[in-house]
């Protein structure tokens, strides 16, 4: 099939890097490429291999420049496009989703337990930055009106964090198999004021499938991670997501509505425990990757990061793909970029359950893997 090739278009210079694979197999054999406007052709060993390109992706033959070939790669050439490519879907995000004076449920994302039955918010307000309260001296010239307050959802609200959303807990109506808090060494938790443990020891599961949701901040307040619960209308029915798609597009939501709203590109990734589990450099969000199916081994494992395969692809895919590089953390790796990352301003922290941060290092991982060997690594970062 074009033997396995890869496309990686960028929408913002409407330009491609275009890798064909088949050459790789055969290093020493010669390879004629005849690149069209709307078709890929390769001719090697006797053998002719020709697919037809996306709708919406029309390629300019004379633009190809930079041919060259690369051991275990194959043949790499850039070529630009006649025209825009197809416009990414846009994702609407948690935040602007979620409605006043609507009826919702939500639902375990993992096996599919309703947490919470028909909830109703009358409010629905973001929260400020993780560490808002230290630049509460810059702010005021008197003492800290803050000092005695916290910002905790009264009956109706819910909170909106850059990973989580806060919700009253003290009339949720549950199903019976609702979550139950519990430590982490599975004795149930009193809600009282005076017995509750303190938040780093306790955490909300899922009483069907154990799945970490979230944290207790409170007696009368949950915390759950974006990453581990779906919010749907309650007139709409469940639709299931696989999990690796689903933490994957709710991590690419928060990476770009921070970079978006503060202008930040690199982040860490922390558990629930506290450990930094991976550093997360932001390149690009406009990328269009285009393969053919033939040489997707690695995708039926997993979906590319922030999004799944388009309808109507044919014999070739398309994905609207998030480009980042990252340093995976754990084991003490990296121990020294993570200490100057911790300590730089310009670095966001991202808080996950810890589980979930293994499993986006694992998709992380995947992803370099199926990449030719030469994009798998810049300046030392992996690429994802």
């Amino acid at each position: 099939m074009a033997g396995a090739f890869l496309m990686e278009i960028r929408r913002g210079t409407q330009s491609a890097l275009l890798v064909i694979r088949a050459a790789a197999e055969l290093p020493s054999a010669p390879v004629e490429v005849s690149v069209c406007v709307d078709s890929l052709e390769v001719r090697s060993g006797g053998s002719c291999d020709a697919a037809a390109l996306p709708p919406g992706v029309r390629l300019a033959p004379s633009s190809c420049r930079g041919l060259r070939r690369l051991r275990g790669d194959g043949l790499h050439l850039r070529v630009r496009l006649r025209g825009p490519p197809p416009a990414a879907d846009v994702v609407c995000p948690l935040r602007e989703s979620l409605k006043s004076n609507k009826n919702y449920i939500f639902y375990c994302q993992s096996c599919g337990d309703i947490i919470v039955k028909d909830r109703k918010f009358l409010r629905v307000l973001p929260l400020p930055s993780e560490n808002w309260s230290d630049l509460v001296e810059e702010w005021c010239c008197h003492p800290d009106p803050f000092a005695r307050s916290t910002l905790h959802p009264q009956h109706g609200d819910c909170f909106l964090g850059d990973t989580f959303f806060l919700l009253n807990s003290g009339s949720e109506s549950h199903v019976p198999e609702s979550p139950v808090c519990c430590s982490e060494a599975g004795h149930h938790v009193s809600q009282s004021g005076s017995s509750l443990k303190s938040k780093e020891n306790t955490r909300v599961i899922c009483k069907r499938c154990k799945t970490m949701l979230g944290e207790t901040v409170s007696s009368d307040t949950i915390k759950y991670y974006v990453t581990e619960v779906i919010i749907q209308l309650a007139e709409e029915s469940f639709s299931p997501t696989p999990r690796s798609q689903f933490v994957q597009s709710m991590v690419v939501q928060c990476l770009l509505e921070l970079s978006s709203a503060k202008s930040t590109f690199r982040f860490t990734i922390k558990g629930d425990n506290g450990k930094t589990y991976i550093l997360i450099w932001l390149l690009n969000s406009d990328t269009l990757l285009v393969e053919s199916l033939g040489s997707l081994s690695s995708h039926s494992i997993f979906t590319p990061f922030g999004d799944i395969l388009m309808p109507s692809s044919g014999p070739v895919g398309t994905w609207n793909a998030v480009k980042v590089l990252y340093q995976p953390c754990i084991k003490c790796r990296n121990k020294d970029l993570a200490d100057a990352w911790e300590n730089d301003m310009g670095v966001h922290p991202l808080k996950f359950p810890s589980e979930t941060c293994l499993e986006l290092l694992l998709i992380l991982g995947l992803s370099t893997a199926s990449l030719p060997p030469s994009l798998r690594f810049m300046n030392s970062f992996q690429v994802k």
